[in-house]
């Protein structure tokens, strides 16, 4: 496992140990977005049938949707940065 996976892992832990009561939801979002593309890379929206998504989740859809084609390495690291600033 490299550097940036066992930083990538601490980093998931302290951010998974917070209530959602201690973050903004930004940064939740922006949380999830970098979370989902640095694990699954880019997303596939267009099987998805918007009518069929609660508020909630096009948010959350929306924020992974602006890092399509941002390398998952790259996704790590700002998940990483933005858990070491909070």
């Amino acid at each position: 496992m490299s550097s940036l996976d066992t930083q990538f892992q601490d980093a998931y832990k302290i951010a998974s140990s917070l209530s959602q009561d201690q973050l903004a939801p930004d940064i939740m979002l922006k949380l999830y977005a970098y979370y989902k593309q640095a694990t699954y890379g880019d997303n596939n929206p267009d099987f998805i049938e918007t009518n069929e998504l609660d508020l909630r989740n096009g948010f959350k859809l929306n924020a992974w949707i602006q890092l399509r084609g941002m390398s998952i390495e790259k996704a790590k690291k700002e998940y990483i940065k933005i858990v070491k600033q909070l």
